[in-house]
């Protein structure tokens, strides 16, 4: 998993993330992830593209998951 954050035109839907909710602290190690697959990809942010995931959470993109 890289450290780079992708941006709005780099997400699809069905693709999976990891997120951060905007009332979490995006720099934060200590955060549990939320993972899941994106259904709605809204917009770039400085915190990283806002998306929905197929279960309704919200929140920043901080990285794609990639198959292992």
């Amino acid at each position: 998993m890289s450290n780079e954050r992708p941006t709005a035109e780099e997400l699809r839907q069905g693709i999976t993330v990891e997120i951060v909710q905007g009332d979490q602290d995006v720099q934060s190690e200590d955060r549990e992830p939320i993972v899941g697959e994106v259904a709605t990809i809204y917009e770039d942010d400085p915190h990283g593209p806002e998306v929905e995931l197929k279960n309704g959470t919200v929140g920043h993109v901080k990285s794609v998951v990639h198959d292992e």
